[in-house]
């Protein structure tokens, strides 16, 4: 367990995750530079203009990336015509697939009628009432009122700690701002998102030491993602819930798909 306390990520951890990115280059993202292909048949874009998430600034500058060029339900091509499976669906996100029929329909109709509008200031769509409706229908929990959307998990979770703070402010316990999360998990990489991501008999203990008036929420991915695709012990949250409930603790589930 760990919780928020300020976003500055150790040095030690900077230095980790550079030698990792070095340790786990493969083969099939490497085009080998004395290849008589390297110039005419590479896909090229060596020190090329991105500044790629995730990615050591060593590799988009001495390496060629592997530029994916099309999609076939499950698989993608490069632009060399070879077929990988995309057993990350994209970044968890195309679940059916990359270019499923019905999908592309749908967007090529929206794009022809109206490719963009803000919800800003009780502004909306029709699509974007009618998703939230059948969102919030799927949820048993009584509670559940209302859907926000945004462009990333990060952005998600972002947001939940900001929901988060101000209801705490709203009932008047401005202090309530921490939040607990679970080694090794992944909650987003914007600033507070990179932040959250760090055994249910250690919460109390860890509560305890923080102080309860201080902890906002517990946040967790109902199967660690990231972390190894790892689902916790079948009575993990039966045993988590009871914890949160005594101390008056919000749980926030990060579930990705």
């Amino acid at each position: 367990m760990k919780y928020v306390a300020a976003s500055r990520i150790p040095q030690n951890h900077v230095l980790q995750v550079s030698s990792l990115a070095r340790q786990y280059s493969t083969e099939a993202s490497v085009q080998k530079e004395d290849s008589a292909t390297d110039v005419k048949g590479s896909q090229g874009f060596k020190g090329h203009d991105m500044l790629a998430p995730f990615t050591a600034g060593w590799q988009s500058t001495d390496l060629h990336p592997l530029v994916i060029e099309k999609s076939e339900g499950s698989y993608v091509y490069d632009t060399k015509g070879r077929k990988y499976l995309d057993a990350l669906a994209g970044l968890w996100c195309t679940a059916l697939g990359g270019n499923e029929p019905r999908l592309v329909a749908a967007a090529t109709s929206q794009l022809n009628t109206l490719p963009f509008y803000h919800s800003f200031w009780n502004r909306t769509t029709k699509p974007s009432l009618d998703l939230a409706k059948e969102l919030l229908e799927t949820f048993t929990a009584s509670k559940m009122a209302k859907a926000f959307f945004t462009n990333s998990g990060s952005e998600a979770n972002d947001t939940q700690v900001k929901l988060v703070w101000y209801y705490n402010n709203a009932l008047g316990r401005p202090n309530k701002k921490k939040f607990i999360a679970r080694a090794k998990s992944y909650h987003g990489s914007t600033l507070i998102s990179a932040s959250l991501s760090g055994l249910a008999n250690n919460l109390d203990d860890l509560i305890l030491k923080e102080g309860p008036d201080t902890i906002a929420a517990f946040i967790a991915e109902p199967v660690m993602g990231a972390g190894g695709v790892i689902p916790p012990p079948a009575t993990y949250f039966d045993k988590i819930q009871p914890i949160l409930k005594k101390y008056d603790i919000l749980f926030i589930a990060d579930e990705v798909t």
